[in-house]
């Protein structure tokens, strides 16, 4: 049997409500209409409400290339991150791209995989080809956060843990691992040992360095340490040799998965946490506080950081200047089960 060609079936087109339809039913303009979906100063917010009523009942959305042609502002921020698999730049990526949309912008996320001034200088050309609005690189190398200084210079720019860029926000990643040390040698050990991650990142440096000065301004022996990278798998094969030596006693790891391999070297050992060794990490993986013992760590606002890079990167789209700010967003010590008293000699 064929088909007549003229017979659509229950098939039916329907057009999407537009502003005309918005206007009629609120009984304004269309131009008022336009002019409350661009933020406009001048209109009431009587007018607002009426219109924005409309617009609920009518399920119009506003057309994001028409609102671009506009206003010159595609309402999209680029983000670009070296290692996007990683829990900290994860986190951050999802705290400002859920910023990003309470504040109505969108995102546009490239994750790069290799690590060089002329990777992150192609993304942030892509990006501004796509015709961003401003730009965050979460660089995570050290070398990374030099080749920022070559970026557009006509684009809105917030760089993520920076030493030497501005506009930067960044957490306190000195503090809390100088805390977290003192905080060891206060409960009675004689040192703290420590497996940093790839000293290639500027985090991993910072924290090495607390470390490290912490123990330094007690007087404390700095024992030797052996790099790695963020894995669980290189602090159970770093952990290995730290629970062989019965001399240690203390160990800060450079982030929490790292602590908890470290965990499972010593539970292969023999060695009890925090009877035997006490162990604090760095981060506050939700997983942190249901690892064997809970984790004793330091905290990182990922929330914080979020919220300031996308504050920061909207100030300088409202106001046409490049800022100065250089946020650093404080940690904090959360005390759990796996560290405690050295064991009595």
């Amino acid at each position: 049997m064929t088909a007549d060609p003229g017979d659509r079936g229950d098939a039916r087109v329907t057009t999407r409500p537009g502003l005309r339809d918005v206007a009629r039913l609120a009984g304004v303009s269309h131009q008022t209409v336009s002019r409350v979906f661009q933020d406009h100063p001048r209109v009431s917010s009587e007018t607002r409400a009426k219109v924005l009523a409309a617009a609920a009942q009518l399920d119009f959305r506003p057309n994001a290339f028409a609102r671009a042609l506009a206003t010159g502002r595609s309402r999209t921020l680029g983000v670009v991150s070296f290692d996007a698999t990683l829990f900290g730049p994860a986190s951050m990526i999802s705290e400002i791209e859920r910023c990003a949309r309470e504040a109505d912008y969108f995102t546009s996320v490239i994750a790069l995989q290799s690590a060089s001034q002329r990777s992150i200088s192609a993304a942030a050309e892509r990006l501004r080809g796509q015709g961003v609005d401003g730009l965050i690189v979460i660089p995570g190398h050290v070398p990374l956060t030099q080749t920022t200084k070559h970026l557009p210079s006509d684009l809105p720019v917030v760089v993520m843990e920076s030493e030497t860029v501005i506009p930067s926000v960044g957490v306190d990643q000195y503090t809390g691992p100088k805390a977290a040390t003192r905080y060891l040698l206060d409960l009675g050990h004689r040192t703290v040992h420590h497996l940093p991650g790839p000293m290639s990142w500027l985090e991993a440096r910072e924290r090495a360095r607390g470390w490290h000065d912490a123990l330094t301004e007690a007087g404390a022996p700095v024992p030797p340490t052996i790099p790695g990278d963020w894995s669980a798998g290189s602090g159970y094969d770093r952990g290995l040799a730290l629970a062989a030596d019965p001399d240690v006693t203390a160990v800060f790891a450079a982030n929490d998965q790292t602590a908890l391999g470290l965990l499972r070297a010593l539970h292969e050992a023999g060695r009890r946490v925090p009877d035997d060794v006490s162990v604090i990490g760095f981060d506050d993986i939700p997983e942190a506080a249901y690892f064997i013992p809970p984790l004793t760590t330091i905290r990182q606002d990922f929330a914080a950081v979020g919220r300031s890079s996308v504050n920061l990167l909207l100030e300088q789209i409202d106001t046409g200047r490049r800022s100065d700010k250089k946020i650093i967003i404080s940690t904090e010590l959360v005390s759990r089960s796996s560290a405690g008293r050295p064991p009595a000699q």
